[in-house]
């Protein structure tokens, strides 16, 4: 199994994290060209060499060309990803770390979700960041990420409420439920932005599975400590099996018998943009035999109160149900194949080291179905028929 294993020893943040995926082995004229797709203006990427107490690692620094004084909220920069030429599951990535920020963000301020606005998480720096990531992460394809125990730093960070206690509120939040340690360093060393990464990332925290490594890339952070390199090292290797993957998830579930039905897809619809893996209804018989619903969402942790507050919200239930279980899911590999309609991307699952499956992403035969005016089973079928035949080279 292909795994990225994160040493957050000094923390992590945004630029200290597309530092560690370039020095991994990320191509920079790839990254470059696949940020050119969100069509911003005004920033520009350094890289660099650097070192910290003799360890040499890559130094990225998002530069701004253009002051903006830009306050997005969570839909203006869904607006800026969906807009963009990125794929679908870079597009997805990036919506998922900024949605842990944004539910973080919500909770500190006590406001809903689509109220928060982002200060410097919404700038381009962040963006750059954010997406960055999400371009590294589809690019390496691991089929799991483990993560160390997490350096947060100590003192006070400046920031646009003021000087705020380390860890930021919103870190404190992001990082519920992951090992953790503070005062390491005498200063901020893990920025929301690290956080929200690791969270949507992180398969595994405090792995203790042996791993043969491969690669391994240091990031070179912008702070300075006499004894402690600020750092983020990442390293690519492998451990003994391409199998399952299992971590910790969240079941939610509620029973309904008294809403309107129509009201269940915006229901969904908000609950799936809050970041549920997955969200569905099952029909049942309650007391006194009123027909009635159980809503069952899957969520991963940290996002349980965007949740709930969405099913107390929008929903007539008056209480929820919330089971921990681990969840298993087989290690997956992205690919491309031609076709006469264009390249499509193509997944595949293994187990045990085996391929079990292999089909095209739908929502590659969806957008291609509506751009030629076909039906998408048409687009769907002809891409397993290719699969078939190349079932041996696949």
């Amino acid at each position: 199994m292909r795994v990225l294993c994160y040493d957050c020893f000094s923390g992590i943040s945004g630029d200290m994290n597309l530092g560690a995926m370039l020095d991994l082995g990320i191509e920079e004229s790839y990254l470059k060209s696949e940020l050119d797709k969100l069509n911003l203006r005004g920033w520009e990427l350094k890289v660099e060499k650097a070192q910290k107490h003799g360890i040499h690692g890559t130094k990225v620094t998002v530069k701004q060309t253009k002051h903006e004084h830009a306050h997005r909220h969570l839909s203006d920069i869904e607006k800026i990803i969906d807009g963009s030429s990125l794929g679908g599951d870079v597009k997805e990535l990036s919506m998922k770390i900024f949605r842990k920020i944004a539910v973080a963000e919500a909770k500190v301020h006590g406001i809903p979700v689509e109220e928060v606005h982002f200060h410097e998480v919404g700038a381009i720096d962040s963006i750059v960041d954010i997406t960055g990531a999400a371009i590294c992460f589809a690019a390496l394809n691991p089929d799991a990420v483990f993560v160390s125990e997490i350096e947060l730093g100590s003192g006070f960070v400046k920031c646009d409420h003021g000087n705020l206690p380390v860890p930021a509120p919103a870190t404190a939040e992001i990082v519920k439920g992951m090992p953790v340690r503070t005062g390491g360093v005498g200063f901020e060393a893990t920025t929301p932005t690290g956080a929200a990464i690791l969270s949507a990332l992180g398969t595994e925290f405090g792995s203790t599975q042996a791993v043969k490594i491969t690669r391994t890339g240091y990031g070179v952070g912008h702070k300075e400590h006499p004894d402690i390199p600020n750092l983020l090292r990442v390293s690519l290797g492998e451990t003994a099996s391409n199998s399952a993957t299992g971590h910790k998830a969240l079941l939610i579930e509620s029973n309904i018998d008294d809403m309107n039905p129509e009201f269940y897809d915006h229901i969904s619809e908000r609950l799936f943009k809050a970041g549920a893996s997955d969200v569905y209804f099952s029909q049942i018989i309650m007391k006194k035999g009123r027909p009635g619903v159980v809503l069952k969402v899957i969520c991963e942790t940290g996002i349980e109160d965007a949740v709930k507050d969405i099913i107390f919200k929008e929903s007539t239930t008056l209480g929820i149900r919330i089971f921990e279980f681990r969840k298993e899911t087989l290690a997956r590999e992205f690919g491309k194949i031609s076709t006469v309609y264009g390249e499509i991307t193509i997944k595949k699952s293994f187990y045990e080291n085996l391929p079990v499956s292999v089909k095209p992403e739908y929502e590659d035969c969806k957008r291609i179905a509506s751009e030629k005016g076909i039906p998408v089973k048409e687009v769907y079928n002809h891409v397993m028929g290719l699969l078939s035949l190349k079932k041996d080279q696949i």
